[in-house]
């Protein structure tokens, strides 16, 4: 079943993102070399695919995992949850349905 990873970061988060980023992306490849990934990326602070010095506010990644719980130790194990990116992680099921 796939799951909805919603993140929430903390206040000026840029610095800490950009620090943990490459081990970040390196397990979201890992599912994605899987075929478990449906999508993943961040959430712009502002209207722009670049925001640049503002940054993001938080991600967002849908992928199959075997349970809940599963999904959830996942996101737990994060480098962004490591690195104190994150202020609100939430796990939960999706169903994809579209396209």
């Amino acid at each position: 079943m796939f799951y909805a990873i919603i993140s929430e970061d903390v206040p000026n988060s840029l610095d800490k993102r950009k620090l943990a980023r490459p081990t970040h992306i390196e397990r979201l490849e890992s599912l994605k070399e899987l075929g478990r990934l449906l999508v993943a990326g961040p959430h712009p602070a502002i209207d722009c695919n670049d925001p640049g010095e503002h940054g993001f506010t938080g991600s967002l990644v849908i992928a199959e995992f075997n349970s809940l719980s599963d999904a959830q130790e996942w996101a737990d194990n994060d480098p962004y949850v490591e690195a104190g990116v994150y202020r609100k992680v939430t796990v939960k099921p999706f169903k994809h349905v579209l396209p």
